[in-house]
């Protein structure tokens, strides 16, 4: 028990992290009468590379900063929890490829937030749960797919007609980051359980394989 709520503890540690950073920026930008807009993410100028790795920090609003509040929370925890050898490569892995995937084909305008990382997680998440066949990690990727499945149109600049200042660039980015991490980790962290029957079966090939050898 102690050493479940030890993990548990750990896996919201880094999540809480981000949480209280981007907080901060957003304090100090109120408190001062100032915007760090201008570090976010700006494409193929240099003025706006650094976004690449400040933009989830920044964020546009009150509202903005609350929105991605929660989802941050929940799927970076369920992150470090279910993955957790391999938690921090993911994360930054979700966190550069999507801020390079704005830079290069984002529209020319401050992209800022952390959306692009929202859907990186509920990406990752969605499909290593699925490569995987494991149990825990199929039913943690239908709960992501029930609560944020709306996410999915985020992608779409059409579902933001009015929305202007949303970065549907950002949420595309973020997504096939989290694809490319999913399937380029396929093979790391937590594996499939095998049930004794498969293991039997598993068992019995290599017995037929090393009787066809000998006859050989």
């Amino acid at each position: 028990m102690k050493e479940e709520k030890r993990k548990l503890v750990y896996s919201v540690l880094i999540p809480f992290s981000l949480i209280v950073v981007m907080w901060a920026v957003k304090l100090i930008e109120y408190s001062f009468d100032i915007k760090f807009t201008t570090f976010g993410n700006y494409p193929l100028e240099l003025k706006g590379i650094q976004g690449i790795f400040l933009m989830p920090f920044i964020h546009g609003s009150w509202d903005h900063l609350i929105a991605n509040t929660a989802p941050t929370i929940v799927l970076a925890t369920a992150l470090f929890y279910f993955y957790r050898s391999i938690a921090f490569r993911v994360l930054l892995g979700i966190w550069f490829l999507s801020g390079i995937w704005v830079w290069f084909s984002g529209r020319p305008s401050w992209h800022i937030g952390a959306s692009g990382i929202i859907y990186g997680l509920s990406g990752f998440l969605f499909v290593s749960g699925i490569i995987r066949k494991d149990t825990r990690l199929a039913a943690l990727a239908l709960i992501v797919t029930f609560l944020y499945g709306s996410l999915i149109w985020g992608v779409f600049p059409d579902f933001y007609p009015k929305e202007k200042n949303v970065s549907w660039e950002g949420h595309l980015g973020g997504a096939v980051s989290g694809l490319i991490m999913a399937i380029y980790y396929r093979k790391s962290g937590p594996q499939p359980k095998k049930y004794s029957w498969e293991l039997e079966e598993e068992q019995h090939d290599d017995d037929e394989n090393a009787y066809w050898k000998i006859k050989q």
